[in-house]
């Protein structure tokens, strides 16, 4: 496809070898100073796990605060695709959990990842989507992202996308897009084994749908999403979603 180029050689050649059985949480980040605690903090109290944030410039608290909490903090040009392909390459893992920073993962999250890698024919796994908030509205958008997930196989970036290094690596890493990168790297790997989606829930803030509205923002992504699969430009898309 024209809009999903392949992650770049010189990222390739950087990934170092895996160390076995240990999870590198990878976590972009771009003025999260609010949400990157609480992040962190179910990461960090997990064993056999490291912790990379790489920031993209921000300029609030978020470095200092991430390196309070004994996280490895990187620096990467801006653009989850590359930040997240850096956090990869400075990573020590055999296999790689990428986080969104206002996401918090479950009790017992880090055996629920090595359960399902462990399921014979899994390409990756993600986590169950909810939000922060109890509301009807958004109550709602869990049951259409778990029913996407059920009947395409297709969890977003905000559910913790996992999978071993080797997989990782084969499928090329994340694409150089400003946008869906998360989108194309499943659509990827469902051409190498199963995307297995847990019960185990991730906990999202819902902070993006209480401010633009439920209906606005739910149906501005949609858009997105059908007018990426359809071959619009994904700069042209980045712009108008910084713009919305």
């Amino acid at each position: 496809m024209s809009n999903a180029p392949q992650a770049s050689s010189r990222f390739l050649a950087a990934v170092p070898e895996a160390g076995r059985g240990l999870i590198s949480v990878i976590i972009p980040t771009l003025n999260e100073q609010t949400g990157i605690v609480a992040c962190l903090d179910r990461v960090s109290r997990a064993p056999g796990v490291e912790a990379i944030v790489v920031d993209g410039g921000s300029r609030d608290a978020t470095v200092e605060t991430a390196r309070r909490t004994g996280a490895k903090v990187i620096a990467a040009p801006r653009g989850r695709a590359c930040q997240m392909n850096a956090g990869a390459a400075a990573s020590q893992g055999d296999i790689l959990l990428f986080l969104h920073a206002d996401t918090s993962l479950s009790p017992g999250w880090d055996s629920e990842v090595r359960r399902v890698l462990a399921r014979p024919g899994v390409a990756a796994g993600a986590f169950a989507f909810r939000l922060d908030r109890r509301t009807a509205g958004l109550r709602f958008i869990e049951l259409c992202v778990a029913w996407r997930c059920r009947l395409a196989s297709m969890p977003y970036g905000d559910q913790g996308l996992f999978l071993r290094r080797d997989v990782f690596l084969a499928a090329g890493g994340f694409p150089d897009l400003p946008i869906m990168e998360d989108c194309e790297l499943v659509r990827r790997l469902k051409k190498r084994g199963r995307i297995i989606v847990s019960p185990a829930p991730a906990l999202t803030s819902a902070r993006r749908w209480q401010q633009k509205g439920i209906l606005a923002t739910t149906a501005f992504n949609s858009l997105v999403v059908v007018a990426f699969y359809l071959g619009c430009s994904p700069s042209l898309l980045r712009r108008l979603y910084d713009r919305a």
